[in-house]
């Protein structure tokens, strides 16, 4: 996640874009937490399942997990839509 959401290195190197997940249009402070946030969905949700079965018995808590991965895919998508703009002429 740190590599992905990374900002660019050198602003005056018009080939560094930051990782692929950069969002040019966010504050260095809110692409900052962007990422925290990633990181700690992943490492909360994904990776316990990765390593081992994880059982949801509340069916509220499996739903808000669900609505949390919208989200972050909703997120995706604006920065998505954010870098399309930003590298049209």
């Amino acid at each position: 996640m740190t590599d992905a959401f990374r900002p660019p290195k050198n602003a005056n190197d018009p080939n560094d874009h930051g990782g692929p997940l950069w969002d040019p249009t966010a504050g260095p402070g809110e692409a900052v937490v962007l990422m925290e946030l990633f990181k700690g969905a992943f490492g909360t949700f994904k990776n316990p399942a990765s390593h081992r079965r994880v059982d949801f018995a509340d069916p509220t808590e499996a739903a808000e997990v669900v609505l949390l991965a919208d989200l972050l895919m909703r997120l995706l998508d604006k920065i998505a839509a954010a870098q399309n703009a930003a590298t049209s002429p």
